[in-house]
C-alpha cells in the first residue's frame, strides 16, 4: 500500500502526531439540531440506528469497543474476524454496528444481538450485523486527529478493503436539506452533518450535527408501575435525565414492549428495586416500584411538554453503550453555534 503519508501535503504531515497504539480513544459525538441546512463546506452521512463502536487493531489483537469502553468481541465475533482479516494491522476506526430489516437499520432487532455475551450463541444468531465505518482517528503509528475530516475519510476509503461485514459509510456533499428529506422519506433515523475541514475531537462537538427525522432521547430508568389486566411484567417505565447531578423525572413510558420483554425485564428490574425515589421531583403514580438508576433506554416521542415531560413516548430499546450519569436532555444547538 506504500507510505500513505507521501500523499499528504506538508501542513498535513506536520499535523500528524506520532503515537504508540492507543489503549483507548474517546469517540467524537454529534450535537442535536433542528436547523437543517445545505453548505458546500459540510458533508452529510446517513444516521444509522445501531450501536456506536470503535475498532482497535494492534497486530493480531483486535478490540471492538463501545463508546463507554465495553468490549463487544463476544457479541459480534464475525466482526472481530473480519477486522483480523484486513491487510492493515495497526489502526483505530470509528463506526456504527447495525442490522437491517427491509433495508432500514433497526435498533430493536439489533437488541437481540446486544443482549448476547456468549460467542457461540452470538455466532449462531440469525441477526446479521455489519460495521459501517466513517472515520479514522489513528493509523500505523500516527494520530490523525489534526487532519481534516475529508482527508481522514479519503485515507479510510483508500487504505482499507471493505466487504460484506465491514463497510465504508458513504456521504453526500453540500445538499443537506435534500438528503435529510430523502432520509425521512426512506424511513431512516436521520442524517449526520459534518464540517468537512473539522478535526477529530474526542468529545461532543457542533462540528458534527444530528438532523433527526423523529424525536428520540436516551433516558435513565428509575422505576416502573405494576401491570393491569392480563399484561405481564410491568405497566410502564418511569424515566428521567441528569441535570446538575440530579435525576429529573421525564414521564412514564407504557408502549413499545412485547410480552417477552415485559416478563424478562421485570425480573431484571426486581433485582434493582429500592425503597426510595431516585428522582429529584415527587412522582405521583399508582403502583410504583423504584429501582436504582443503573439502566439506560432509548425512547421515541413527539415532543417535550412545557413542564419537561415526554409527549406520546414509546420504548425503542435498551442502551448498554452509555453510562446513566452521561444521560442529559438533548438541547438543540442554534444556528449561530453550529456554523461559526
Amino acid at each position: 500500500m506504500g507510505d500513505w503519508r507521501q500523499a499528504l501535503d506538508k501542513s498535513e504531515r506536520e499535523a500528524l502526531e506520532r503515537s504508540p497504539h492507543p489503549d483507548w480513544l474517546a469517540p467524537m459525538l454529534a450535537t442535536l439540531t433542528h436547523d437543517h441546512f445545505s453548505d458546500p463546506d459540510w458533508l452529510f452521512e446517513p444516521k444509522f440506528d445501531g450501536e456506536r463502536a470503535l475498532a482497535f487493531r494492534d497486530g493480531d489483537r483486535v478490540r471492538l469497543m463501545s463508546r463507554n469502553q465495553k468490549n463487544l468481541n463476544d457479541t459480534y465475533p464475525e466482526l472481530e474476524q473480519a477486522l483480523k482479516d484486513m491487510a492493515i494491522e495497526d489502526f483505530v476506526i470509528d463506526g456504527e454496528i447495525v442490522t437491517f430489516e427491509d433495508g432500514i437499520s433497526n435498533f430493536s432487532r439489533l437488541q437481540e444481538r446486544m443482549q448476547i455475551s456468549d460467542r457461540e450463541e452470538a455466532a449462531a444468531s440469525d441477526v446479521e450485523v455489519h460495521f459501517y465505518v466513517f472515520d479514522l482517528p489513528y493509523l500505523q503509528g500516527y494520530r490523525l486527529d489534526g487532519l481534516t475530516l475529508r482527508r481522514r475519510k479519503a485515507l479510510l476509503k483508500k487504505m482499507f478493503d471493505f466487504g460484506h461485514r465491514i463497510r465504508y459509510t458513504p456521504h453526500r456533499n453540500e445538499a443537506g436539506e435534500d438528503y435529510h428529506q430523502y432520509a425521512c422519506q426512506q424511513g431512516w433515523e436521520g442524517v449526520i452533518a459534518k464540517r468537512a475541514d473539522s478535526a477529530y475531537r474526542h468529545s461532543r462537538s457542533t462540528d458534527w450535527l444530528k438532523f433527526k427525522c423523529s424525536n428520540g432521547q436516551e433516558l435513565v430508568i428509575g422505576g416502573f408501575t405494576e401491570p393491569h389486566g392480563e399484561r405481564p411484567g410491568f405497566g410502564a417505565l418511569l424515566v428521567g435525565y441528569y441535570d446538575d447531578d440530579k435525576l429529573r423525572y421525564a414521564g412514564k413510558v407504557g408502549t413499545g414492549y412485547d410480552n417477552d420483554f415485559l416478563e424478562s425485564f421485570r425480573r431484571r428490574l426486581d433485582k434493582l428495586e429500592r425503597k426510595t425515589c431516585p428522582f429529584a421531583e415527587e412522582v405521583d403514580e399508582d403502583g410504583v416500584h423504584w429501582v436504582s438508576p443503573k439502566l439506560v433506554g432509548e425512547f421515541g416521542f413527539t415532543e417535550w411538554t412545557s413542564d419537561g415531560k415526554l409527549r406520546h413516548p414509546r420504548f425503542i430499546g435498551l442502551r448498554r453503550d452509555k453510562e446513566p450519569r452521561q444521560v442529559v436532555r438533548e438541547v438543540p444547538a442554534d444556528k449561530s453555534q453550529e456554523k461559526t
